[in-house]
């Protein structure tokens, strides 16, 4: 019997995981608009049999651009590009289901699917806060339940866009002039509480019948939503223990919607700072840190937790008479809120210790690439997670480190492929073709 075997993306943050890395000068800003940059990465996932690469985005400027590198290239435009420079490497897209209309975003996502041979991907985002609403004519972020109310009939709707053509619709008869059967092309006339959309699309079925949707929120709206509809959740979870408990409620959350829960791959994410030896690793992550500074280390924990950062002592705990339940929380991720207020709490660190165990709001792992497989392996094992979503601090030296150095460990090991054995994204991750939901119906129909 063939052992399981991980999967494994490559989350490309900017120009690394941590929020100094443009400081190291690997490459210079400019390469975040750069296609090379993207593809040169995508090339060395590729080389270690990664199943994908995935790109965060937001419709806004957020941050301090007078110190931190700002502007990023739209990720559906960036990945058709980067997936005629690959051949078998997944491409995952971030859209926010708040700031787009399902029609022109099935239709982009469709077309990434066809371009790219089957290796598309949607990571479905809701989109928190005010900045992002102010681009679009609204005073403030809808809210949180009408995003994810809104983000349900979003995908739903999308979903038939993805069915609305038969993946046997095309004929293509010359000699008797028909080029589709019309029958097997269908309208899907949805009139819903926030959409109201005819159909069909205009772009046949994709090769993965419909991209590989991908789901990151850990807020109860998000675990319904990525319970229910995604092939794969990323997750932030920071322990161990959380990470067992996160993995079964979510595979039973999925089995209650009548779902077989191994078609839900759960993915935390995992930030590395790796080095031939634990004292190299820990230099090269105190070299960061420098330079972001004790107190820019602090403002991020602040930011995540609701709180100011002048309220934070380095050396003592969080103040937790002053933090909230997540459920208060009106800004920001409930995921990493609840990931970081749980380590903390469990470990009893102090704000310095915090901020070396936690980085871009998911488990930081600082070591050699010893240390970070028998990580990877323990949560696999230990079912914590199907697979992980690798942030390394720095490209693109992280991701070569990671491919050259960790993934021949797992391989060793029996848990990650040596070679691609197909062609799309969902083959990478063990998930079956969908069938269109109207040839479903038109064949139960002949069957009754």
């Amino acid at each position: 019997m063939t052992r399981k075997q991980m999967s494994i993306g490559m989350n490309i943050l900017g120009l690394g995981g941590h929020s100094a890395a443009w400081r190291l000068g690997e490459v210079p800003p400019s390469a975040l608009l750069d296609v090379d940059y993207f593809t040169n990465i995508a090339r060395i996932s590729e080389r270690g049999t990664l199943d994908a690469i995935f790109l965060a985005d937001g419709p806004a400027l957020i941050g301090d651009v007078a110190s931190q590198p700002g502007g990023r290239l739209e990720p559906t435009v960036l990945l058709t590009a980067v997936a005629l420079a690959t051949r078998h490497i997944g491409v995952i897209a971030t859209a926010s289901s708040t700031y787009n209309d399902p029609y022109n975003l099935a239709r982009r996502l469709a077309s990434l699917d066809h371009i790219s041979g089957g290796r598309a991907a949607w990571n479905v985002v809701t989109t928190a806060g005010d900045v992002a609403a102010r681009n679009f004519g609204l005073t403030g972020a809808p809210l949180h339940a009408d995003r994810y109310g809104r983000a349900a009939e979003f995908i739903d709707i999308a979903n038939k866009l993805w069915d609305s053509w038969e993946d046997d619709a095309i004929i293509a008869d010359r000699e008797r002039g028909v080029f589709a059967d019309a029958s097997r092309v269908h309208a899907i006339n949805h009139d819903g509480a926030h959409f109201s959309v005819h159909g069909a699309l205009n772009v046949p079925r994709s090769p993965q019948g419909r991209p590989v949707l991908v789901q990151a929120g850990s807020s109860e709206g998000g675990k319904a939503l990525g319970s229910r509809y995604a092939d794969a959740i990323f997750t932030t979870q920071t322990t161990l223990e959380d990470g067992i408990e996160f993995y079964n409620e979510m595979k039973g959350r999925a089995r209650a919607w009548g779902r077989d829960p191994e078609s839900l791959k759960i993915m935390p994410g995992l930030s590395t700072v790796i080095g031939s030896t634990e004292a190299e690793a820990n230099a090269r992550c105190d070299l960061l840190d420098s330079y972001q500074g004790e107190q820019g280390l602090a403002g991020q924990i602040a930011q995540r937790i609701g709180i100011n950062v002048a309220e934070l002592d380095l050396d003592s705990e969080l103040p937790w008479d002053r933090i909230g339940d997540v459920r208060d929380l009106t800004t920001g991720s409930h995921g990493f809120f609840q990931a970081q207020i749980n380590l903390a709490r469990r470990e009893k660190l102090t704000v310095r210790q915090l901020s070396r165990r936690i980085r871009s709001g998911h488990r930081l792992l600082v070591g050699t690439p010893e240390q970070v497989a028998d990580s990877l392996e323990q949560w696999f094992l230990a079912g914590a997670a199907d697979g992980f979503n690798i942030m390394p601090d720095v490209f693109p030296s992280g991701a070569e480190i990671f491919v050259d150095h960790v993934v021949p460990l797992l391989r060793k090991r029996g848990i990650f492929r040596h070679e691609y054995t197909g062609s799309t994204l969902r083959h990478h991750l063990g998930l079956e073709r969908p069938v269109s939901q109207y040839a479903a119906r038109r064949d139960s129909r002949s069957a009754a």
